[in-house]
């Protein structure tokens, strides 16, 4: 019984960590069957920015945490 509760919990903290989502959003190949429309292209691209703004704004204050 306590060991299933430790594998639920280790499972539980992959998924706070796992950055899968994240990195699979910036490398996925071009659906056909997609619709392509301009403004659903820019609110990627926008989404896509601010993910990458976010992290670096993370790493910076991380770093900075560190180094206080």
């Amino acid at each position: 019984m306590e060991e299933k509760k430790e594998e639920r919990e280790k499972m539980q903290l992959k998924e706070y960590f796992g950055f899968k989502e994240v990195l699979t959003y910036f490398f996925r190949k071009k659906d056909p069957s997609r619709p392509r429309n301009f403004n659903l292209r820019m609110m990627h691209g926008i989404n896509k920015i601010s993910i990458l703004v976010f992290l670096i704004a993370l790493t910076v204050m991380i770093i900075r945490a560190i180094n206080r």
